[in-house]
């Protein structure tokens, strides 16, 4: 396995955590605001767009959520690559420019498309299967985590934990096994009791 400072595998968990974060609550922000055309003023669309996605003093909203994927992928660009770190700055590049646009929806799509080329592209370009693992099992974690508290079906949240349960004992991330087994006794659960799982989620690396 390389050789990954703490700091580093704590960053490149953070920088899957936060790009997944940023792809799944875009994609659930247009299926809204396509609602929202329906009925509703602009100015209430405006509002809301703006709360959700731009208000970067809001630390939950989307743009901040970037912004840190961001940071974290800026101090990685030697175990990531600068071609890997491009579509993560033009994600943010076109977020800036969705901010200011009078429909901001065609750059939202383009802030999906980045991430989804910067995850390719990672596949692609990153040699050290460690580190592509790292980046994988934070975005594997983050979409289990926005799924259960989304209210995704139970069958879904079942697939994306099998796949973290798969991946992590690959990456050499500390966890404590007993929390993973948990975690997939309550997947399993006809009805997942969701706060207590995202509990038991949350807990379960050790960074």
């Amino acid at each position: 396995m390389s050789a990954l400072s703490f700091e580093n595998i704590n960053k490149l968990y953070w920088l899957g955590r936060y790009s997944e974060r940023v792809f799944t609550s875009l994609k659930a922000f247009a299926e809204k605001f396509d609602a929202m055309l329906s009925y509703g003023s602009h100015e209430s669309r405006a509002e809301f767009a703006q709360r959700i996605c731009f208000d970067k003093s809001d630390q939950s909203s989307i743009y901040s959520g970037l912004l840190k994927a961001y940071d974290n992928a800026i101090v990685l660009r030697d175990e990531i690559g600068s071609e890997t770190f491009s579509y993560v700055q033009l994600a943010l590049y076109e977020m800036s420019r969705a901010e200011k646009a009078v429909a901001p929806l065609l750059h939202l799509q383009k802030v999906i498309d980045n991430i989804v080329a910067f995850w390719g592209m990672a596949d692609d370009i990153i040699e050290d299967e460690r580190v592509r693992g790292i980046i994988k099992l934070g975005k594997r974690i983050e979409r289990i985590d926005l799924f259960a508290r989304m209210g995704a079906p139970e069958n879904d949240i079942r697939r994306e934990v099998r796949r973290m349960s798969y991946r992590i004992a690959k990456t050499g991330v500390r966890y404590e096994p007993e929390k993973l087994s948990e975690i997939n006794s309550m997947a399993n659960e006809s009805v997942i009791n969701r706060p207590e799982f995202i509990n038991k989620l949350e807990a379960l690396i050790e960074i």
